[in-house]
This record gives structure tokens, C-alpha cells and sequence, in this order.
């Protein structure tokens, strides 16, 4: 008994630390599969999880590591503020300047998701993707939510934000199944009930991303498997319902309204940036002012953005913002590209190539960079490789911290 009671006093026990950490992994892994259902909970979970970050950072004395692409971030959001600070509303616009609290998941992803922890991260993502994929498709099948005025949107506020997850989610499961050797199976069955999902969401925005997202993985694995893509989406249309074809020929016609409409919204960004080319005209301030920017070809009387990522953060925060946020996309795809090329976790750095393929690509025909709940996920998705690579390497540790204390002798 004496033994039995020695051997459970040397065992060891979880530190403070340690439990901190556990708890901020686990709700960054709740963020993660939350956030295709619920954006309270998301944001519950990600203030669980900074809460336990900022107890490392300031009880432990940690470091805040952040990638170099982090810097970028920082120059948008201290020249979205600067707009802000000569918006006609300051108030609204200091308000609407609070999602930018979301960047801190870049420093907080790197510290908690490391090592074999963004695998598993990927892993609770596809899986409650999956759910929500199936709701949409019980939607639309059952529910009737099959045309333009009533979409399928899952069990968040709009099809578009539903689409855009879900087109994040195509591009990491179908980098698992093609780049990760031991956990693609289960990805592979996935992936067709969220193809599914998002062609059912008559979304034309998320199809581009999807596209691309592809394309660029199967170029990325062997260039002579982008054959599939025609292949695959022949098929699809083969046996798609009317409302989904005629969605697709509307994406070529200069008839169709929202493309007009649009190409209207080019020329509205153009003056409103050649009117505040440094600030722009404000945060959450272009349906404010759109009705003195309106072009006379514009088919809508007011819209809320400009669905269009360059131009409506030119338009809105000017141009020194545009040029930091693409400071940052093109510091981060460039960081990417050599991770992908050196074989470092190729898996978890190929759904971020995608990720940021699909939000470009997307991004020409919605500001999908402003979806709250997409934004959360395409940060946490484009920091994973960089943290997996930290928990290999180790992290620099304040010098306390490193110092081990010999057992006593006997």
C-alpha cells in the first residue's frame, strides 16, 4: 500500500499551464466545429479559448509568437481604424471596427494548435461540416428552399455565409484526401454531400471558389489530374434539378440582373475611391452613402457592400488599407508556396493554399473577407501549417520557464 501510495504522489499531474493549454485547444477545436452551425457559440468558445491564451501570455510570461504575415494584419487594422477615425458616423464605424478582434486567432491558433492538434482540428471540422451539409441538402430536397428567394442556409443567418464555410471545407477535405496518407477516407465520403450542398445553395461565388480550390489541389498533386474537374462537373450538372442549371447559364449572360447590378458596383467602388482615396468613406458606411455613389445602371436601389473583397476595402477603408491587406495575402501565399515546396506538412499547407484560393477567387463577387463567420475560419485555417511546425520545433520559452530542477539525491 505504501508502494502503491508512492507511486501515485510521483505520478504526474497536469500543471496550471498544462490545464490552461488543454482548455484553450479544446475550444479552438469547438470554434472550429461551431461555426458552420452557430457564431454565438463560435464566439463564446474563441473568448474561452483567448481568455486561456492571454492567462499563458501574462501569468507564464510567454512570448507572443506571431508569423510574418501577422504584421500585415496589424498595418489593415491600424489603417481601418484611421478610416473609421474620419467616417461620417464614427460611432457606427468604431463599432463595426470590433471584428477585428478576430486577427488575435492568428497568434492564438499558433500557440494552442500545434503539432498533431491542427490534424485533429481538421478532422472535427470536416465532420460537423458534414452535419451541416446534410441539413442544407434536407432543405432543399424536402423544405422546398430551391430557388432564389428562399436558399438553403443550414442553421446559420444566410446562404451566403453558409456557401463560404462549406467552400473552405470542400478545399481541406479534398487536401486530406489527396495529401494525408493516413486519414483521408473519411474525408473522401464527405466531400460529395458538401459539393452537394453548396451547388444546392445556388451561391455562384462559392461554385468559383470551389472550382478553383480544386483546381489548384489536384495541379498541386499532378498536374494531369485537373481532367477530373470537367469530368466531375459535367456530371454533376448531368443530374442537377433546373434550378441549379439555370443558375450556372446565368453566370454567362449580361442579361441577368445581379450581374448587371454588379458591374454597377465596379463603377460605384471606382468614385467612392476616387473620393477618399486615403480613408475611403468609412467602415459600414458604403449602404450610408451608396445612394450619392449610385450608378445609373445599378439595378438595386441600396446595397450593404460592394461584393467585391479589393474593391470594397478600397472603397471603404482606402487605398494604404488595400495595399496592406494585399501586403498580407501575398506574404502569406508566398510563406505557403515554400512550406508546400520544402514538404513541410503538406496536408495542413495545402487546405490553406486553398483556403486562400477560394476566398480570392469568391471574393471578386462577395465580400466574404467581412463575414464574421468566415473569417473566423480562414484564420484559423492559414495558421495551422505554421503551428503544426511550431510544436515540432519547439517555441522559444522565457528563461524561468526552461529552467528544470534536478531530483534530489537518494
Amino acid at each position: 500500500m505504501a508502494d502503491a501510495g508512492a507511486l501515485a504522489l510521483d505520478s504526474p499531474r497536469p500543471s496550471a499551464r498544462d490545464r490552461l493549454e488543454t482548455t484553450a485547444v479544446l475550444a479552438l477545436y469547438g470554434v472550429a466545429g461551431t461555426v458552420v452551425f452557430s457564431i454565438a457559440a463560435a464566439q463564446i468558445l474563441l473568448t474561452i479559448a483567448a481568455a486561456c491564451w492571454l492567462a499563458l501570455v501574462l501569468v507564464y510570461d510567454e512570448r507572443i509568437d506571431a508569423p510574418r504575415f501577422f504584421w500585415p494584419l496589424l498595418a489593415y487594422a491600424a489603417l481601418t481604424l484611421a478610416s473609421a477615425a474620419f467616417s461620417p458616423d464614427r460611432l457606427a464605424s468604431f463599432v463595426d471596427c470590433k471584428q477585428l478582434v478576430l486577427l488575435a486567432i492568428v497568434p492564438i491558433t499558433y500557440r494552442v494548435a500545434t503539432g498533431s492538434r491542427g490534424s485533429t482540428l481538421m478532422t472535427v471540422l470536416v465532420s460537423c461540416a458534414a452535419a451541416a451539409a446534410a441539413v442544407g441538402i434536407v432543405q432543399f430536397g424536402i423544405f422546398e428552399y430551391d430557388n432564389l428567394h428562399r436558399r438553403i442556409q443550414g442553421t446559420l443567418g444566410h446562404y451566403m455565409t453558409y456557401s463560404g464555410v462549406l467552400m473552405l471545407v470542400i478545399g481541406s477535405a479534398l487536401a486530406r484526401v489527396l495529401f494525408d496518407d493516413r486519414e483521408r477516407t473519411w474525408s473522401a465520403l464527405v466531400v460529395p454531400a458538401l459539393a452537394v450542398a453548396v451547388a444546392e445553395s445556388l451561391s455562384r461565388n462559392a461554385w468559383v471558389g470551389v472550382c478553383v480550390a480544386a483546381a489548384l489541389l489536384l495541379s498541386l498533386k499532378d498536374f494531369r489530374l485537373l481532367a477530373i474537374l470537367p469530368i466531375a462537373a459535367a456530371g454533376l450538372l448531368a443530374v442537377a434539378p433546373g434550378a441549379i442549371t439555370s443558375r450556372v447559364e446565368s453566370m454567362f449572360s449580361r442579361e441577368d440582373p445581379t450581374n448587371r447590378d454588379r458591374l454597377a458596383m465596379l463603377r460605384e467602388g471606382e468614385h467612392m475611391i476616387a473620393a477618399h482615396p486615403l480613408t475611403g468613406v468609412g467602415p459600414n458606411m458604403v449602404l450610408r452613402v451608396y445612394a450619392e455613389y449610385r450608378d445609373p445602371a445599378a439595378v438595386e436601389a441600396v446595397n450593404p457592400h460592394l461584393h467585391n473583397v479589393p474593391l470594397q476595402i478600397a472603397a471603404e477603408r482606402g487605398l494604404p488599407a488595400l495595399a496592406a491587406w494585399i501586403w498580407f495575402i501575398v506574404s502569406l501565399t508566398i510563406d505557403l508556396g515554400r512550406r508546400f515546396h520544402a514538404r513541410r506538412h503538406r496536408f495542413l499547407t495545402a487546405a490553406a493554399l486553398a483556403t486562400v484560393a477560394a476566398m480570392l477567387s469568391a471574393g471578386m463577387f462577395e465580400y466574404n473577407f467581412g463575414d464574421s463567420e468566415f473569417l473566423m475560419l480562414f484564420l484559423i485555417r492559414i495558421r495551422l501549417p505554421f503551428a503544426a511546425e511550431a510544436g515540432e520545433t519547439g517555441r522559444a520559452r522565457p528563461a524561468a520557464a526552461a529552467v528544470r530542477v534536478p531530483p534530489p539525491r537518494r
